[in-house]
């Protein structure tokens, strides 16, 4: 691994921190870029009350200078705004500690009770904080300094989201493109096709006014990628493995998918798998795309197509049934802000953590300790292929 990426940060504590070392000296970067992502991730219908509160913005400490890079651990703090509420509770001392309410009630589909268990605790507030989908700020963060390597190389990340609850955009087996992603980027729940977005939002809406919460399905993609990033040599660097790692790594995600994913344990191989032509102009081609650009652990020069399901919030306004665990009695679970939808903005964190093992991987086949040295192995690269395999203008 090149690129490493650590967080800290409690949810309502003063502020999330996100470590990223590894990243080339001379990459341009202001931390502008940074917030623009960070905006993305706050937005989409559904959203709680939290996101009125925080305004997320993030302040470089160390890794930057004069706006490039200088090849050391990259350190950013985003301040929760939310915490000058939360101040005596989230406490470091242990001042006047016996006074504070404890929450006991743990929430079904929550780390609650098993990390109760796990710290012995009775307080799921010790959990609860680290456990939060806050901490994916800083791991957007992290992802958008992933997505500025990137794009130095041609490499640009997508997503929108296909699925809010029953409602479903048909998977298409046409090509996928850019503008397909780029259209989403308005939408208020990050979908392609209006109607179907009006048609999620309805949805949301009825699970807002019954007191409940909607999960769904975000779609990654990621354009302009070389074929040959990853390796067969070891399960831990397949591509499959660190991507579909990633993504699932993000809170509240239960499933993940490559390309055509489990569609494919339906069709015949003969029907299944992306048949290669040349073009005396392009070179190797694929007439399809049902591997989503990925084949034995390494990236084919398609494009990467990763879709994630994500369940439903497990904090709802109508809590379900749960057990006091000072007591043992039945009771219902407590209740914490939260959103009915936060599928849009999961597909962001998708997003960020896509981008930041993607730039793990080009660095580990290309090293360099400097911008132009990753430049200039990749171009030789290419040129390599060229005879096969030609990126696209």
């Amino acid at each position: 691994m090149r690129l490493r990426v650590l967080t800290a940060g409690e949810s309502h504590g003063p502020a999330l921190v996100a470590v990223v070392d590894g990243v080339p000296s001379g990459l341009s970067i202001t931390p502008e870029q940074i917030d623009r992502d960070l905006a993305r991730r706050q937005r989409g219908y559904g959203r709680g009350g939290r996101m009125g509160i925080e305004s997320d913005s993030v302040r470089i400490t160390s890794g930057v200078r004069l706006g490039r890079t200088l090849g050391s651990p990259i350190a950013m703090v985003i301040e929760n705004r939310d915490h000058s509420n939360w101040s005596t509770v989230m406490s470091v001392t242990a001042t006047d500690s016996q006074d504070l309410p404890r929450e006991t009630r743990p929430r079904p589909g929550h780390g609650d009770l098993a990390g109760m268990l796990k710290h012995d605790t009775t307080d799921a507030r010790d959990v609860l904080e680290r456990a939060s989908a806050r901490d994916t700020a800083a791991r957007t963060a992290a992802g958008a300094v992933a997505r500025r390597f990137l794009e130095e190389l041609r490499v640009d990340v997508f997503s929108r989201v296909v699925r809010i609850g029953s409602v479903a955009l048909e998977r298409e087996d046409e090509e996928l493109s850019v503008a397909s992603f780029v259209s989403a980027e308005d939408d208020p729940v990050r979908c392609s096709d209006p109607e179907e977005g009006r048609r999620m939002i309805e949805e949301i809406e009825r699970a807002t006014t019954d007191g409940d919460s909607l999960g769904g399905v975000f779609e990654v993609a990621a354009f302009g990628l070389i074929p040959g990033l990853g390796s067969t040599s070891q399960a831990d660097r397949r591509m499959d493995a660190r991507l579909t790692g990633a993504i699932a790594s993000i809170p509240g995600i239960k499933g993940v998918e490559v390309g055509h994913g489990f569609g494919l344990a339906s069709l015949r191989g003969s029907e299944a798998h992306d048949e290669i032509f040349f073009h005396s102009e392009r070179g190797v081609v694929r007439g399809s795309n049902r591997a989503g650009g990925l084949e034995a652990g390494m990236t084919n020069g398609e494009p990467l197509v990763l879709r994630a399901a994500m369940k439903p919030i497990p904090t709802l306004s109508s809590p379900l049934a749960t057990i006091d665990v000072e007591t043992r009695e039945p009771t219902v679970a407590f209740k914490e802000r939260a959103d009915a939808c936060a599928v849009p903005a999961a597909a962001v964190v998708g997003e960020a953590v896509v981008a930041t093992v993607l730039a793990d991987a080009v660095l580990e086949k290309f090293g360099g300790d400097t911008m132009d040295d990753v430049v200039r192995s990749l171009g030789a690269y290419l040129d390599r292929l060229s005879p096969l395999w030609r990126r696209e203008a």
